[in-house]
């Protein structure tokens, strides 16, 4: 039997994936902010749009040539662009003599050492990446240092071009790279929600969860905006002690850009003695997902894992406390600030099939969700 909150989340899910595709400062980036402060405002809470801005990166032609066939794709967005013309030479594999390299990336590889040094320390004049999903498709990278792009022009491509590129890697095949974007003056936005309490005392609690990325992404983020929403419909029935300050951030696939601006307008909140975080991270509820809890704090991490138990979703991993979140709370863990960020995994993570309804577990969601809302309240008794 479905159940009320279960129909809930079914909606909101519904709506998001409906907005359009989500990247940064995009019509569907903008059409995502209007639904969540009218979802929040029907909960009975008065949003605020804090809104930043950033160059977009608006891609004219893209692509891979091969023998008169192109293999269209996607800049890497912390990579530097080549103009209309493009690079024209041999196409080689990392570290040999070709002016343009192949390499095989998943979406996870931003995250390490081997990937920036594989940018920072590559001697071809151009990059191509083929995506490493778990599924077939175009499994985006992140572009972690959005505002200061490195290394040589780069683009990604489909995991469906791997045997033909592949193929010409292996006989040095002449190949030319176009990596031909513009940028544009954009704005994007953080939907904040504050609701006061009645001790000053108390450091506020800040709710958060990031609602940009690539395509949809409706197994990616819904999940955590589900979260979002119920943790302020909880907060809305009581009478908290601290101040409970909720925001959606733009700007996550671009180096947390979003999460940048929040803290610049409160500084302090990120460092010890600042606010305390709940962060409702990526992948939440999706199909076959596993969820796992980070946090730098024993206290934190009981509550969450006791208010998980008793909405029948007990975490699958506790992840130990020194290490490192990849999401928007490695700022807050970089700056000594306490955290607790509850993210799952995902077979369609940044992939254009991440779609209502079949990228979504509508019962784990909802279990997740309750939990989530019930961490938040007992962080404001």
């Amino acid at each position: 039997m479905t159940t009320e909150a279960e129909l809930r989340a079914a909606a909101w899910l519904r709506a998001w994936d409906a907005s359009g595709t989500h990247r940064t400062g995009t019509a569907g980036d903008a059409a995502g902010a209007t639904w969540l402060a009218q979802e929040a405002a029907a909960l009975g809470a008065g949003a605020t749009v804090e809104e930043f801005a950033l160059d977009r990166i608006d891609p004219v032609a893209v692509y891979l040539e091969l023998d008169g066939t192109r293999f269209d794709g996607v800049p890497v967005f912390d990579a530097p662009g080549t103009g209309a013309e493009g690079i024209a030479g041999t196409l080689g594999a990392i570290d040999c003599d070709a002016t343009i390299a192949v390499t095989e990336q998943s979406p996870q590889s931003v995250y390490t050492g081997e990937y920036r040094a594989l940018r920072d320390n590559t001697p071809h004049a151009g990059l191509v990446i083929v995506s490493q999903g778990a599924q077939p498709g175009l499994a985006l990278l992140n572009a972690e240092r959005f505002h200061h792009p490195y290394g040589p022009p780069a683009i990604q491509v489909a995991s469906e071009a791997r045997e033909a590129i592949l193929s010409a890697v292996a006989r040095g095949a002449s190949a030319r790279l176009v990596a031909h974007s513009v940028r544009s003056p954009a704005s994007a936005s953080n939907v904040v929600v504050t609701i006061g309490g009645h001790d000053p005392s108390r450091p506020s609690l800040v709710v958060m969860t990031p609602r940009s990325s690539w395509w949809q992404s409706t197994a990616e983020r819904g999940g955590g905006l589900v979260c979002w929403l119920e943790a302020l419909r909880a907060v809305i029935a009581t009478s908290p002690a601290c101040d409970v300050v909720f925001t959606a951030n733009s700007g996550h696939e671009l180096g947390h850009l979003g999460l940048g601006d929040f803290v610049a307008r409160r500084p302090g909140w990120d460092r010890p003695g600042g606010a305390v975080w709940v962060h409702y991270g990526a992948n939440l509820g999706a199909t076959d997902g596993k969820l796992s809890l980070l946090s730098n704090d024993d206290d934190l991490r009981a509550t969450t894992t006791q208010s998980l138990e008793q909405a029948g979703q007990p975490p699958d991993l506790l992840a130990p406390k020194t290490q490192v979140p990849s999401g928007e709370t490695r700022d807050i863990h970089r700056s000594g600030g306490r955290y607790i960020t509850l993210v799952g995994s995902n077979k369609l993570f940044h992939l254009p099939q991440d779609r209502w309804p079949h990228a979504v577990d509508m019962p784990a969601v909802a279990r997740i969700a309750a939990g989530a809302a019930s961490l938040v309240t007992a962080l404001t008794r």
